[in-house]
């Protein structure tokens, strides 16, 4: 009696590896070829036959009439599935369809496969100091499907939400997705977000991290320097600005006198403080003639298309008193 034998049952592989698929047949069978199927029914694909196969799969003994197993080199996430080693049996006349006649009973391949790098993507728009924002981790491609994630803010351990593990496009592989949400403190320019995944297929964990300054942002403090209560008459009064802790760098300071803009040719580039935000300066020269009495001259401060931030100064002239 015919007999197809395929003595594994599993087979358990690492993405990379090659694996070999055994098949034996004995006795006496129907003239026909022996071939490799992956899945059964309509879902089947062949994945060895005499006439053509994938440049990966290779007979282990070629030319053997009782030897059937093959080798797949560098198996995917992809290749698990279950492999049949089946008999066909060919009807009168070499056009005719080929007919089933005998299989063995099926080698279930699963295939470890390790998670990418993480990578963490923070909010599209920047949040301020007291403000939450959430942020996303993300990996994929590995097998088996128990995976841990966690969540460090300069190295110590913080909550995250459940993470979502989902099945990749052929179910052969999966994917996490992992959300954090923090409320921002101005000292956060200076701190990182690391997220660390743990896989069976790894020795050490994976990592991603994020600099939180790319989700922050600092509005500027103002001020304008200095104030006095009246100014002499034709005195050139020198106006200082100051833009003080704000990040990011880019800020645009313009001068207003009663509502006209001003052209200012001396505005200092933004300094980087000891915390890590920034500060700037920008000086009008004013003459204080009799008709500028009363005008109000603006210093508005355009940071990070927020709102601008103003700050008005009105020039009072001491008239000397007529002789």
């Amino acid at each position: 009696t015919f007999k197809v034998q395929q003595p594994q049952e599993q087979l358990l592989a690492t993405a990379g590896q090659t694996i070999t698929l055994s098949c034996n047949v004995s006795g006496h069978g129907p003239i026909g070829p022996v071939e490799w199927l992956k899945g059964r029914g309509n879902e089947n694909k062949t994945i060895y036959a005499q006439t053509s196969s994938s440049p990966r799969v290779t007979r282990v003994v070629n030319g053997s009439n009782t030897d059937f197993s093959i080798h797949i080199r560098d198996v995917q996430p992809e290749d698990a599935g279950t492999y049949y080693c089946v008999k066909y049996k060919r009807s009168v006349g070499q056009s005719a369809p080929l007919q089933f006649f005998q299989s063995g009973k099926g080698t279930v391949v699963s295939v470890h496969a390790k998670p990418t790098t993480p990578v963490v993507f923070g909010p599209e728009q920047r949040a301020g100091p007291g403000e939450s924002a959430t942020f996303t981790c993300e990996t994929g491609g590995f097998f088996p499907r128990s995976i841990s994630v966690r969540w460090l803010k300069n190295q110590a351990p913080i909550s995250a939400q459940q993470p979502q593990i989902s099945p990749g496009q052929s179910n052969s592989s999966y994917s996490l997705s992992s959300r954090v949400t923090l409320t921002l403190q101005r000292e956060d320019v200076r701190s990182q977000l690391a997220c660390e995944v743990q896989h069976p297929t790894l020795r050490a964990p994976l990592r991603g991290t994020y600099r939180l300054r790319e989700a922050l942002r600092v509005s500027p403090s103002v001020r304008l320097l200095p104030e006095p209560s009246s100014v002499d008459v034709n005195q050139t009064l020198n106006l200082s600005c100051r833009a003080e802790g704000f990040y990011p760098r880019e800020v645009s300071v313009s001068w207003l006198e009663n509502g006209r803009e001003e052209k200012v040719e001396n505005t200092s580039r933004a300094a980087e403080t000891r915390q890590g935000l920034f500060e700037l300066s920008s000086l009008l020269e004013v003459q204080a003639t009799e008709e500028k009495n009363g005008s109000a001259f603006a210093c508005r401060v355009l940071h990070d298309g927020q709102e601008p931030v103003s700050r008005t100064f009105t020039l009072w002239i001491a008239v000397p008193a007529k002789e």
